[in-house]
C-alpha cells in the first residue's frame, strides 16, 4: 500500500467515526433546545471543519482539531470556502464552540482545551473578519490580504 492509499484508508475510516459523532452532535444541540434548522446549520458548519479542513493535509480525528480553530478560522476557510464571509466566520465560531463543547462534556477533550480555544475565538474573530474583507476587496493586493 502506498502513502495515498494509506491516506485514504485513514480518512475513510474516521469519515465514519465523524458521522456518528455528528449525528450525536445534532441530538445533542436540540435536547439542549434548539431548533431542528439550527442544528442542521452546526452539523453542515462542523462536518465542513473534521471532514475536510482537519483530513486535507493529514487524517485528524475531531478531537485533534480543538487547537486548529486559528489556522481553520483565519486561514484554511477564508482561501478554500467560496461563501467564506463575515457572517459564516462567525456562525463557524459559534458551531466551534458548541461542538467543543459536546465533545467536552462526553470527556473526549479537556476543559483547558475548550476554555484555550473559547479564547483564541475571542481574541482572533476580529482579525478573521478583517482578513476576510480584505480577502474579498478587489483593490487589496494578495500581499496585503495577510496581515496578522
Amino acid at each position: 500500500m502506498n502513502d495515498y492509499e494509506e491516506y485514504e484508508r485513514q480518512c475513510e475510516l474516521i469519515r465514519k467515526e465523524n458521522a456518528a459523532l455528528l449525528d450525536a452532535f445534532e441530538l445533542w444541540i436540540m435536547d439542549n433546545g434548539l431548533s431542528a434548522s439550527t442544528a442542521r446549520k452546526h452539523k453542515e458548519n462542523i462536518d465542513f471543519y473534521i471532514n475536510e479542513f482537519l483530513l486535507y493535509d493529514e487524517p485528524k480525528r475531531a478531537v485533534e482539531g480543538v487547537d486548529q480553530i486559528g489556522l481553520f478560522l483565519g486561514y484554511w476557510f477564508i482561501r478554500k470556502a467560496m461563501w467564506a464571509s463575515e457572517t459564516s466566520i462567525r456562525s463557524n465560531a459559534a458551531s466551534l464552540k458548541k461542538f467543543y463543547d459536546f465533545l467536552k462534556e462526553r470527556g473526549e477533550v479537556e476543559s483547558e482545551a475548550v476554555k484555550d480555544m473559547k479564547a483564541r475565538i475571542k481574541e482572533d474573530l476580529p482579525v478573521w473578519i478583517a482578513t476576510v474583507k480584505r480577502y474579498d476587496d478587489p483593490s487589496i493586493g494578495a500581499d496585503d490580504v495577510w496581515q496578522w
